[in-house]
């Protein structure tokens, strides 16, 4: 199987080491992972600021540079989202304006080879135990898009609970959004802080060592959250908790 990681924009600038476990967790499982370095933006932050068009170039792009692999994995819920909801929709929206079908050919061959990480664990690898060892207590929030576009369900949780010395506790509110929601954070900035200080006192109030997420961007702004409030949990990619092995232990 050739697999090829989509590392988004967030993650390669901000989370590099979110890159690194996935790596090392799809290697440990016998996956050959490639960096395909023409990679670039998915187009999510021109798209759900208004400007669709600009974003089509960027779905072409992504079309050509994950053209031949047999699945494309990406450690984010919203991006992998906006590639496998949103790049149909411009097609057919293209195909609407009458400029054509060339998009919603382009981009209908690599969409349903791509897959967030935990559904590709679980659905494609058909896995649950990675064989994991991370001796904390950790709560989950499952972020909007893997919740509500991508339908994760149950994978997330399912991949924890099998991780050796984890104790999983259950979130309070867990499916409320964190309040992030891309450029919602900028153009409401007093509401998305007032809904990401909810999602942090809930976590909080689990006793949890770590508050563990699919989506780094949401990790990101409850992360900010956390510091400012001094807050005793740390965000976490749900990836760097996997790929911890007694071995190779997370640090």
């Amino acid at each position: 199987m050739r697999v090829a990681l989509f590392l988004t924009c967030v993650n390669d600038t901000l989370y590099p080491d979110t890159g690194r476990a996935v790596v090392r967790l799809l290697s440990r499982l016998g996956v050959d992972v490639d960096f395909p370095m023409g990679q670039t933006c998915c187009g999510q932050p021109h798209y759900n600021t208004g400007h669709r068009r600009q974003a089509e170039p960027l779905a072409r792009r992504f079309a050509d540079v994950f053209a031949g692999y047999d699945a494309v994995v990406t450690p984010s819920g919203s991006c992998g989202a906006m590639v496998r909801e949103l790049y149909p929709r411009m097609g057919r929206r293209a195909e609407e304006e009458g400029r054509g079908s060339s998009l919603a050919l382009a981009v209908a061959e690599v969409v349903p080879r791509t897959y967030e990480l935990t559904e590709f664990l679980v659905d494609v690898l058909g896995v649950t135990d990675v064989r994991a060892f991370y001796p904390h207590r950790v709560t989950y929030h499952p972020t909007c898009h893997g919740l509500r576009a991508l339908g994760l369900g149950e994978r997330p949780r399912r991949l924890l609970r099998a991780v050796r010395g984890l104790e999983l506790v259950e979130l309070p509110g867990a499916e409320e959004c964190c309040g992030f929601g891309g450029t919602f954070a900028v153009k409401n900035p007093d509401v998305s802080a007032a809904m990401g200080r909810d999602k942090v006192d809930a976590a909080v109030s689990t006793g949890a060592a770590v508050l563990c997420a699919a989506d780094n961007s949401c990790l990101m702004h409850l992360g900010g959250l956390i510091r400012r409030s001094g807050a005793d949990v740390r965000p976490l990619h749900i990836a760097e908790i996997l790929a911890s092995t007694e071995g190779e232990p997370l640090t």
